[in-house]
């Protein structure tokens, strides 16, 4: 008589897709929030890929990203894994912290009070 022994899973496979954790969203949703009380934005739509986690602000609706935040973990060694995109794709922050990219943004809602 022969056992089949089946083989314990080893470690954790890679996620089969990247995806903001609690704080990340929270301070996101936080600064969406702050900014639709301005009359910046009006909506959001996120997407997660095997790649990448993204996050798309709109001044209206079905039109190009006013803002587009991307999460990149592969870059986490390299150039840091948060990117800030402009409204023509142009890269306004780029870093390995998440405070630290969205800080154009939070400027531009601090000169929105001021006005």
């Amino acid at each position: 008589m022969s056992a089949v022994v089946t083989p314990f899973p080893g470690p954790a496979a890679q996620p089969t897709q990247v995806g903001f954790d609690r704080a990340e969203l929270l301070r996101i949703l936080d600064l969406y929030g702050r900014m639709v009380a301005a009359g910046e934005w009006r909506d959001y739509a996120m997407d997660f890929t095997k790649d990448a986690a993204i996050f798309c602000a709109y001044r209206r609706a079905a039109e190009y990203p006013q803002s587009r935040l991307e999460k990149r973990p592969a870059l986490r060694a390299k150039q840091g894994m948060w990117v800030l995109y402009g409204e023509m794709g142009q890269v306004l922050k780029r870093g390995h912290d998440l405070a630290s990219v969205l800080s154009p943004v939070e400027r531009r809602l601090v000169k929105l009070v001021k006005e």
